[in-house]
């Protein structure tokens, strides 16, 4: 079995780009040391050390919709609930290298791993 290094989401609202398009379905890709460490020097996460989420984001989110492109400026535009579920799904990804998270039966207590369906709400 392959490692696997990209995940397929799905927005819960979707970015709306300039033209009135939707875009919910992307894809992002693990971390690598770079992506964290390479935007601690931008002189916006300087100013704002919230920003470096939105820089993070725009390095490892390899497809979104239709879009060439995402930029900060893309990231930026997104809802809040957006944000949120690409901020989760990053820590989820890169923590365990998966989209799965280990559950158990509230009945008889086996644990098992679930996908996870990152489809929002």
């Amino acid at each position: 079995m392959a490692f696997q290094t990209e995940f397929e989401f799905t927005l819960p609202m979707g970015y709306v780009d300039e033209a009135g398009n939707l875009h919910k379905k992307g894809t992002m890709r693990l971390s690598t040391a770079a992506d964290e460490i390479l935007p601690l020097k931008d002189p916006r996460v300087q100013a704002n050390p919230a920003y470096l989420t939105v820089i993070l984001l725009s390095r490892v989110i390899i497809k979104l919709g239709s879009l060439e492109t995402i930029s900060t400026k893309t990231i930026e535009n997104l809802f809040a609930a957006d944000l949120a579920h690409l901020q989760d799904f990053y820590v989820r990804i890169n923590e365990n290298g998966t989209a799965k998270i280990k559950v158990m039966c509230p009945k008889c207590e086996h644990v098992f791993e679930h996908e996870v369906e990152f489809q929002g709400e």
